[in-house]
């Protein structure tokens, strides 16, 4: 079958030369204008365009723009024929997508060679096309046949960055979307239930049900109903295909996947959550702890400064008894030393116990830290697992 080519020119000699030089070497369409070529190209689809840049109305770069935003022209192979000579010329007029530029005049065995060398790039990258879409078909086929897993490795990366049981929830849902399953979930967390459903509203029968249920077995058929229940998340199928029993079967191999891994994932929050509160009790603790011993600090300095005035005090009297022979006043300063002795001890005593309040929250502060880093460890080797099972598809 002979090349199809379309020649976009306003030249009527250039028209001529190129159809003596490719007189029998291809098929030749004329257009006058970059208008009319554009409308010939969408009619006959040519196998490579050839283009001048200077023209009436659109020029070359406008009309080679335009052929490439067309889906139905976008992979026709555009050559420049243009005087131009600059590298600035062929630099714009591969930004626009052309593919080749030829300098005017052109030697007709180039011109010839040119062509060919576009025609079977052409048909490479038809063929490339047909190859991707072959293997995007198999690929296709492949997932639909691994679905099932397919989602569930999917579910595994979205909960991985769900922060709440809103979220969460959201995807689970959609997990059982294409199911055509009506589905109740509830969450068991931290003494709470909370209810979610992909149809409607959860009424207070499912809610009873689900929660009378809860420490049961780990499937528990009702009719056409079936509860799936794991420590922190129970799931309840209101049409359970009972009839089906491959479907049946199909669905109880399968769901406990998902639930077990949403499973994990609210013990994980619980964990997240007892370490901030944890973090947050700390926290506290040694705003009072700092508050606590800046108020020590100031009490234990006035002690510290009336003993001292007493004991300037009392050696005065104890010179004066011993000039004047005065007993009383040495025992007034006496009692007076052993009150302000006594409040040293007590603030001591304090201080004694805020060290002990400090100890205690550096534990807490430690157990909190081991904490974390086996949240961090846990979080890569999930990251790790995760990345392997999706290698195995």
């Amino acid at each position: 079958m002979a090349k199809l080519v379309l020649t976009i020119d306003d030249d009527l000699y250039v028209h001529r030369i190129i159809e003596e030089a490719l007189a029998g070497f291809c098929k030749l369409i004329h257009a006058k204008d970059g208008e009319q070529g554009l409308k010939l190209a969408k009619k006959h689809t040519p196998d490579i365009i050839l283009l001048d840049i200077e023209m009436p109305g659109k020029s070359g770069y406008q009309v080679c723009q335009a052929l490439k935003e067309d889906e139905s022209t976008h992979d026709i192979p555009v050559m420049f024929l243009s005087s131009k000579v600059e590298l600035n010329d062929r630099v714009k007029g591969y930004s626009v997508g052309a593919s080749d530029y030829i300098i005017k005049p052109f030697n007709t065995e180039e011109l010839m060679a040119r062509i060919k060398v576009l025609y079977e790039y052409r048909q490479q990258c038809e063929k490339l096309k047909f190859d991707v879409a072959k293997a995007q078909d198999t690929a296709a086929m492949a997932l639909a046949e691994s679905g099932d897993m397919g989602r569930i490795v999917r579910f595994v990366g979205q909960s991985y960055h769900s922060h709440n049981f809103h979220s969460l929830s959201e995807h689970l849902l959609a997990f059982f979307s294409p199911f055509n399953l009506d589905v109740v979930i509830v969450f068991w967390y931290q003494g709470g239930s909370y209810f979610y459903s992909l149809e409607s509203g959860v009424c207070p029968l499912e809610q009873e049900l689900l929660e009378q249920h809860r420490n049961a077995n780990r499937f528990v058929d009702i009719g056409y109903s079936t509860i799936i229940n794991y420590p922190k998340i129970s799931l309840l199928i209101k049409n359970m295909p009972a009839d089906n029993r491959a479907l049946y079967g199909r669905y109880k191999d399968l769901f406990p996947h998902i639930l077990e891994v949403t499973n994990e994932k609210v013990v994980a929050m619980e964990r997240n959550e007892n370490s901030f509160e944890q973090a947050t009790q700390i926290s506290t603790a040694l705003q009072d702890i700092v508050k606590q011993l800046t108020s020590q600090n100031v009490v234990q300095n006035d002690y510290t400064r009336q003993f001292i005035e007493q004991l300037h005090e009392l050696n005065c009297a104890i010179k004066q008894t011993q000039a004047h022979a005065n007993p009383a006043d040495l025992t007034l300063y006496m009692s007076q030393l052993d009150e302000t002795m006594q409040l040293l001890v007590t603030a001591n005593s304090d201080l004694a116990f805020i060290k002990y309040q400090l100890k205690q929250v550096t534990e807490s502060r430690n157990e909190l830290l081991c904490n974390l880093r086996s949240k961090v460890e846990e979080a890569s080797s999930h990251s790790l697992a995760h990345q392997s099972d999706i290698e195995l598809f």
